[in-house]
């Protein structure tokens, strides 16, 4: 496995990526988002731990921010001293996978990187999801129905692949939270509520039948039209 590791803090570097390589991994650090950047484009990684608090002009979450946008999924795991729950939300929200705030111990950080690395790998293993006409290429990180491309940001893919893993099933607020946003505790925030509803506006909308449900005080569903369903068209 190959870690990037970008951390300002050179004893914090030595630290962390003693214990990484003692565990198997495979480790470059930098120091800087500028070098960050390079390494990114240059390189290919399997987990990327960042620094939120960066020095120089590209701080931890543009950075982020950048490689979601140009389509890079590889998975990040935000080191931040910033704890508060809405400073967690903006990392996750910039696109982090998981974020884990200072102090923290030399296991938990393990555990969450190993987490991450096993998800990706999960994914990679299938390639295509379909429920009804909606398909998602887990490799080309696309997403369409019916033939129309469904145009998603980073977290609603995820949310949407974590939906149709579950097709049929309820999954509730807290199963989200949890898998798709790594939160172990309550933010207290409609955010599940307002992501579900945005990705139900681009992938039902325009079409006969929804295929994303509410499940009134519990969660939501993803599932296929029934044929009564159909029938009643």
């Amino acid at each position: 496995m190959h870690c990037l590791l970008i951390e300002d803090d050179a004893e914090t570097r030595r630290y962390l990526s003693t214990g990484l390589q003692r565990h198997g991994y495979s480790v470059s650090g930098c120091a800087d988002g500028g070098e960050a950047g390079r390494m990114l484009l240059d390189g290919h990684w399997d987990v990327v731990i960042l620094d939120r608090m960066l020095p120089g002009v590209v701080d931890g979450l543009t950075l982020l921010e950048g490689m979601r946008e140009r389509g890079d999924f590889t998975p990040v795991l935000v080191l931040s001293a910033m704890n508060s729950v809405d400073e967690r939300v903006r990392g996750l929200h910039a696109g982090g996978d998981d974020y884990l705030a200072k102090p923290f111990s030399l296991a938990e950080l393990l555990a969450r990187v190993e987490n991450l690395v096993r998800r990706a790998a999960s994914t990679r293993a299938v390639s295509q999801l379909q429920v009804a006409d909606l398909q998602l290429d887990l490799r080309a990180m696309r997403a369409s129905r019916g033939g129309q491309t469904i145009p998603l940001q980073p977290r609603e893919f995820r949310l949407l692949e974590y939906l149709m893993r579950h097709e049929g099933q309820t999954v509730t607020r807290t199963m989200l939270l949890e898998d798709v946003w790594d939160y172990h505790f309550d933010p207290q925030t409609n955010v599940i509520d307002v992501q579900v509803s945005r990705l139900r506006g681009k992938v039902d909308k325009g079409f006969d039948l929804p295929l994303i449900h509410t499940v009134r005080g519990t969660g939501y569903t993803l599932k296929a039209p029934s044929a009564d369903d159909s029938a009643q068209l």
